[in-house]
């Protein structure tokens, strides 16, 4: 059996990593989407009516009203809405690149930690964002000291190092999981045949979707916590 072609490692000519290659491609093929699907949504006669049957605007409808949905249980706050590009962005991003690794030749650009602390200091950097714009610069760290005064020796510790811990724990899940799922199905699809890969691939799809949406739920509910008064 010949070796398994890279085809990240040839377009970046072993110079450029894997990871950046297919970074640059899933950014791109989501750019493109979005603007086609503009461009649909603009061409409309009327933008309220849908659709008739499966079109690429009404697929990203139904993305944004879904994700849209999403948010608002998760966050629940009335400002939610704000929220919606920052977390659907996210999602479609992390899942592009999840299923990305189950194209033949192609490598997962979430199963290498770059990229996945990445996206967990990003995240992270946004809670932190909406803490300090629902209690302000001073308010937010006296969240860090806990209920009473008297705590603070003890909580202002405890607080720094769950913050810190945050975007280390995104990051290590998501490349962990995407790690391993594309690793089992490079093994099996490589030791069998005709059903069983299919069997696999689709199983593989699944955690793609779940692992996505498990970091974008993670991370809502990090700025949940953020913009509460008490932890």
């Amino acid at each position: 059996m010949g070796q398994a072609v890279n085809f990240l490692e040839l377009i970046g000519g072993k110079a450029v990593p894997e990871v950046l290659v297919g970074t640059w491609i899933v950014m791109g093929l989501l750019l493109i989407f979005g603007y086609f699907a503009r461009a649909a949504l603009l061409r409309a006669a009327d933008p309220i009516v849908p659709d008739q049957g499966v079109s690429l605007r009404s697929m990203a409808e139904i993305a944004v009203e879904q994700i849209d949905g999403f948010v608002e249980a998760v966050v629940a706050n009335h400002g939610y809405r704000d929220m919606v590009p920052f977390f659907g962005s996210l999602f479609l991003f992390i899942l592009t690149a999840n299923l990305f690794g189950l194209l033949p030749g192609m490598e997962a650009p979430t199963g290498n930690t770059d990229l996945t602390f990445g996206l967990g200091t990003v995240a992270f950097g946004y809670v932190i964002y909406q803490g300090f714009r629902a209690h302000g610069f001073f308010g937010y760290l006296r969240t860090f000291a806990g209920p009473v005064i008297w705590l603070a020796p003890l909580m202002i510790p405890i607080e720094l190092l769950g913050n810190l811990f945050r975007p280390f724990s995104l990051g290590v899940r998501l490349f962990a999981n995407m790690f391993a799922d594309h690793t089992v199905i490079g093994i099996f699809t490589g030791l069998t045949y005709l059903l069983v890969p299919v069997a696999f691939y689709l199983l593989g799809a699944l955690i793609c979707v779940i692992q996505a949406m498990v970091f974008m739920v993670l991370s809502m509910s990090y700025v949940r916590l953020a913009q509460m008064h008490e932890h």
